[in-house]
This record gives structure tokens, C-alpha cells and sequence, in this order.
């Protein structure tokens, strides 16, 4: 049976407040709670002790009775003084924000990568929370004053301990993990193929415009990534390589979606997964067109990117989900960048296109003299360029391509001036 939540958030001074509440409400069915009721307060700044006024502490706990919840799901991170003070006043389940997107965390990671930067980050939450989930030692011990306390503090710091190790364990698997793909990259940057990443807020539609292009694009049309209309559906960095008609090809990475108030300890957590989108040559920054929040959404994801150091990466942005606009054109180049939905073959070609304008604009059209007994450059061409003409000459092949400037250089020495 699912848990009966009451959602409560205090508006402080975020802009934001009302679809950070909605946003709330969907990160909690995310993780299968039964929404029961919105509980807000319209203070300047949050109770240091109760997160909420004591007034409303009250109001809440009459309203849980009154409903049945198990749980209340506070919009922001608490500390442990808040969360403790909170269950003794209602005699509920505290849950704050940050508790409930590593939930959601935990149940998507697949890969042992993402499942060691969800536990790491889930650790480094709950290690300052200790001393005060351990209050309970007063009543454990049946003794009293400095010798209780003793004990009290010797437990915690025990626990501290453990946790520490864990975390210390799992940051050494996780860096082993790391360096073979920091090992991968490498060779990715030596062949010379652009890398374009797409990145944006959770459920914008980055892996279904990943599955439309490399379902055209790609030789592994079979290797698509999962796709579902949820949050946080993909946790894993996945890589396509998109080879176009005209032989041009790039690598495009799909990777976490991002959501407001983002916990600190999982943005550090996921940092190395994020390091592909650091290498990249372009970023496709996906918003989602059709919910009329999508400019604070492009602030969260911008304020994500700079959190993890991304920065002088060329961007187009791209507004999916067009066709769920009533009355929307698309596709069409507008508003700074492209206005598409990734379920429509025209939207993928013109996206294809403009691609293609930010990537491959410094190749050439060069014009080689090739030696017959070199036809294995030939062969390269043929396979890696568009050839525009190919003529047998009695001083060799005479050929006609369209080159990235690494195979500029690579055959300069068969250039025909």
C-alpha cells in the first residue's frame, strides 16, 4: 500500500515557489506516495527549529490526524534539529526534499556507476543527521548525566566511522570506474569525432531525441536508450555514435536530467558522469516548449552545468514537445534556438541540420591527386568523406571531397593546388 503524504513548503524568498510545489508533487508520485494534501506557508525565511511556523506545526498535525498520513514531504532540505523537532511535535515520518530525490535515485540507478554516486551521495546526507537520529540512546542506557552522555557520543561517533569508511570504499570503487572511462574519452578525443550532449531538466525529452536520431542515424538503431514519461527516467551517460548520409559522423551523449534544489552532495556525486558533457563541442540544452514553467527550468539546468564547471561550450536549444502546444508552429527556427518535437521526422532532420552547421563548419571541399598504388586512402575517403567526384587521371586518382581538417592535414601531401 502506498504512503499518504501531505506536502509543505515555505515560500521564502524563491521566485519559483508555486511549480517548485508542483514539482514536489511529482517527484512524490515519482516514488509511488499517495498525495493527500499541499500545505504552504507565505514566510520570508523557514523556522530555524521547525521549518515551518509553530503555528502551522500545530495545523498540521490536526490536518495528518484528520486525513490519515503517514508522512509529511517538506519542499527543502532539512537539518536533523528540524527533522527531529518536527516528528516529536506530529508524531509523523519527516521526509524532506533532498531524502525523497535519493530515493527516486536509488530505485533508477542500473549500473554499478550510478548506483556507488546515488549510495555515496545518500551517505554524505545522512552523516550529519546522526546525532540526531541517535536520541534515543538516553532511554536505551536507563542512566543519566555525563555517564550517558558518554556512551551516547561514543555510539555516534561509531557510526560516524562506519559511514566514513563506507564512503571512503565506495569513492575508491567509483574512481576505478572513472578512470577506465576517463581512459575511453581519451581515445574518443584522439580519433578527432565531435561530441554533442544533450543535457536539460528531467523528462524534457532527451532520450526520445536521442532513440529519433540514432534510430536514423546509427548503425545500432537496435541500441536505444530507455525512455518513459517519468523523472529521472535515464541516470547513465549513454553514447550513440550518428553517422549521416554524407559520411559525416559524431558521438552523441545522453545523460541525467537535472530538477531545482538538486542536491549538493548528488550533483558532486554524479560530477564524473557529467565530465562527458565537459568534453563537449556542442550541447543541445532540451526544454521541455509545452510546460509554461520551461524559462525557470533553463535557469536550473544553466545553474547545474556552471555547479559541475561546465562552461565555453557552444549551446543550441532546442523546445521539445511542441506538438503538445495548441496552435504551435514547428519545426522552426525561433527564440534563439529550435522549436521541434522529437516524435516528428521533420523536427530531426532540421535539428540534423543545424547540428551539422555548429559542428562541421570548418571542413573543406579539397581536391587530391592520389597515387594508384595508395588506394587504401581511397578506400578512407570513400568511407569516411563525402566524395563529390572521383576521376581516373594518368597520374593517379584525382578525387574530390568534403574533409574535417584532421584529414585535411593527414593528406595534405596529395593536395592538387
Amino acid at each position: 500500500m502506498s504512503k499518504k503524504v501531505i506536502l509543505v513548503g515555505v515560500s521564502g524568498s524563491d521566485k519559483n515557489f508555486e511549480y517548485s510545489m508542483v514539482e514536489l508533487y511529482n517527484l512524490a508520485e515519482a516514488n509511488h506516495y499517495e498525495v493527500i494534501d499541499t500545505v504552504k506557508q507565505n514566510m520570508e525565511r523557514v523556522h530555524k527549529a521547525t521549518y515551518v511556523g509553530k503555528g502551522k506545526v500545530e495545523e498540521l498535525k490536526q490536518i495528518a490526524e484528520m486525513l490519515g498520513a503517514n508522512a509529511l514531504v517538506m519542499n527543502d532540505e532539512l537539518t536533523a534539529s528540524q527533522i527531529r523537532n518536527l516528528e516529536e511535535a506530529v508524531g509523523l515520518e519527516i521526509i524532506d526534499r533532498t531524502a525523497l530525490i535519493l530515493a527516486i535515485f536509488a530505485e533508477r540507478a542500473k549500473t554499478r556507476e550510478a548506483q556507488l554516486q546515488v549510495e555515496i551521495a545518500r551517505l554524505k546526507y545522512e552523516l550529519p543527521r546522526l546525532a540526531g537520529g541517535d536520541d534515543k540512546l538516553d532511554q536505551q542506557s536507563g542512566a543519566s548525566g555525563m555517564a550517558n552522555r558518554g556512551s551516547g557520543e561514543k555510539k555516534i561517533e561509531s557510526d560516524r566511522r562506519i559511514i566514513k569508511n563506507q564512503i571512503r570504499h565506495l569513492t575508491k570503487e567509483l574512481e576505478e570506474i572513472v578512470q577506465e572511462r576517463e581512459t575511453r574519452r581519451r581515445k574518443r578525443k584522439k580519433n578527432e569525432i565531435p561530441i554533442v550532449s544533450l543535457v536539460g531538466y528531467t523528462n524534457a525529452g532527451k532520450s526520445t531525441t536521442m532513440n529519433g536520431l540514432v534510430e536514423r542515424f546509427s548503425k545500432s538503431a537496435h541500441k536505444q536508450v530507455f525512455e518513459k514519461d517519468m523523472l529521472f527516467a535515464t541516470l547513465e551517460t549513454s553514447i550513440r555514435e550518428i553517422i549521416l548520409p554524407d559520411k559525416k559522423q559524431f558521438l552523441l551523449t545522453d545523460t541525467v536530467g537535472f530538477v531545482s534544489k538538486l542536491p549538493t552532495h548528488l550533483v558532486k556525486a554524479f560530477r564524473s558522469t557529467l565530465e562527458e558533457v565537459k568534453e563537449a563541442d556542442l550541447l543541445l540544452h532540451v526544454v521541455d516548449y509545452s510546460d509554461e514553467n520551461y524559462q525557470a527550468m533553463i535557469e536550473t539546468t544553466e545553474k547545474t552545468l556552471e555547479a559541475v564547471g561546465v562552461k565555453d561550450v557552444p549551446v543550441l536549444f532546442i523546445y521539445n514537445k511542441a506538438d503538445k502546444v495548441a496552435g504551435a508552429e514547428y519545426p522552426v527556427l525561433r527564440d534563439g534556438g529550435l522549436i521541434y518535437s522529437a516524435k516528428d521526422v521533420a523536427s530531426l532532420a532540421m535539428l540534423t541540420e543545424e547540428i551539422k552547421k555548429q559542428i562541421f563548419e570548418d571542413y573543406k571541399e579539397l581536391t587530391f591527386l592520389i597515387p594508384f598504388d595508395r588506394g587504401d586512402i581511397i578506400s578512407y575517403l570513400n568511407e569516411h568523406a563525402r566524395v563529390i567526384m572521383q576521376d581516373y587521371t594518368e597520374q593517379g586518382t584525382e578525387l574530390r571531397a568534403e574533409v574535417s581538417p584532421v584529414d585535411a592535414e593527414r593528406f595534405h601531401a596529395f593536395q592538387m593546388k
